[in-house]
């Protein structure tokens, strides 16, 4: 443990330097943040309850959508999944000579948050620098994730006692885009052979960039902020950060390989009321249309996510990949960024952006959106349930910085 100067006080808040950006700082610990996942049978519904928490949704209902996890043993990989990016973010910071040890916690599955943060302060931590399994602007991927932590540092009595700071949103990073420009590229190729195999070397590919569907309420609310108005294509800071990066991977993937294909934005994983929009379309009803005319090859890129976690194996390679099965078209779905060497020096690249020690004052980013915020926006991604404690932002009183839509289903 690299522990603080005696003479740095917790009381010096955040000084934002420029556009949100924070100051650089010392830090003694960084804080792995996500959604965690049932490891066993037994936790699916207590997994699913404090996914819902609060909600009023009777355990039977729970069951009802809880056959993702029944069918792949009631264990979602995210989990391990994050233990072999802790693992593998511990490694780059050794071999980089920095002594900042990776505490991890979830959301919604052991380990929680809130021990987390309490077993960080326990053993001599004052100060973390948070990054969290989600890389575009929401208020479930962003937000709720600084709500978390100001809640628990609220409830526990550690506010203003352990202070927690967060990188910024990364959808642009080039450690993130990078791992699909290549597995896009890739991908493209497989579909090609496949079609050549089967005797249509020529047949139409569609390049499909898969995300979380959220409420068109929430999208609207993502990066809107009420002392400085922007304006994003389609009105979101989620969808614009998608489409921007999806853009990115397609011209970069062009300029490097010379393979070209049309491509969109598609959702999946829909959950809640019927009643209540939520982004569309659907990518299983995309993938009927591109049949209808005439598609013949699909790559699917699961643009918004960071690992291949129950939302990428059921919505995708089992549902998604059965529908184009079921239509005859040949498809590959390409690799998340998971531990990519590309993306976990990317992610210490973050880390050190931040730290007084060890400074990368480049703060690299792909697309004209960023590079994203260090401290949030007043009124960012709002929380139409009611303001709670948050942390990293500009609105708030708690000290904090800005996460795609859960990493797992939320169930309706």
């Amino acid at each position: 443990m690299n522990p603080l100067d005696p003479r740095d006080e917790l009381t010096a808040v955040n000084v934002v330097t420029e556009a949100g950006r924070m100051g650089p700082k010392e830090y003694d610990g960084v804080l792995l943040a996500s959604f965690g996942g049932p490891e066993g049978q037994d936790d699916v519904i207590p997994f699913l309850r404090n996914v819902t928490r609060g909600r009023g949704i009777p355990d039977e209902r729970l069951e009802e959508v809880s056959h993702h996890y029944r069918a792949n043993g009631g264990i979602s990989p995210i989990n391990q999944q994050n233990r072999e990016l802790k693992a593998a973010l511990e490694a780059e910071l050794a071999a980089r000579g920095i002594s900042l040890p990776v505490i991890w916690g979830n959301r919604n599955w052991d380990p929680y948050i809130p021990e987390t943060l309490q077993n960080a302060y326990d053993a001599g931590h004052r100060r973390l620098l948070m990054i969290t399994t989600s890389a575009y602007s929401s208020y479930s991927s962003c937000r709720q994730y600084r709500e978390d932590i100001g809640i628990a540092l609220t409830e526990s009595g550690l506010d203003g006692k352990l202070e927690v700071d967060k990188v910024r949103q990364y959808f642009d990073h080039p450690g993130f885009v990078e791992p699909f420009i290549e597995g896009t590229a890739a991908g493209l190729a497989d579909v090609q052979a496949q079609l050549a195999a089967a005797g249509t070397p020529d047949a139409p590919i569609h390049i499909l960039f898969a995300t979380h569907s959220i409420p068109t309420r929430d999208a609207e609310a993502s990066g809107r902020s009420v002392d400085e108005p922007r304006h994003f294509a389609e009105d979101s800071a989620y969808v614009a950060q998608h489409l921007a990066t999806g853009a990115e991977v397609m011209r970069r993937m062009e300029s490097q390989s010379a393979q070209t294909a049309t491509w969109s934005l598609v959702y999946q994983s829909r959950s809640g009321a019927p009643h209540v929009p939520w982004l569309e379309p659907d990518i299983n009803d995309a993938i009927e249309e591109l049949a209808a005319q005439g598609v013949k090859g699909v790559v699917i890129v699961p643009l918004g996510f960071v690992s291949d976690h129950m939302e990428v194996v059921w919505d995708l390679d089992t549902e998604a990949l059965e529908t184009c099965s079921n239509l005859g078209i040949a498809a590959k779905r390409v690799p998340t960024p998971g531990t990519h060497r590309k993306f976990v020096t990317g992610l210490v690249d973050l880390i050190c952006e931040r730290t007084a020690r060890n400074n990368i004052k480049d703060r690299p980013a792909l697309t004209q959106l960023g590079p994203w915020y260090d401290v949030c926006r007043p009124g960012c991604c709002a929380n139409f349930r009611g303001e709670k404690p948050t942390i990293a932002g500009a609105d708030t009183r708690v000290g904090m910085g800005h996460d795609p839509y859960p990493s797992e289903r939320v169930a309706p």
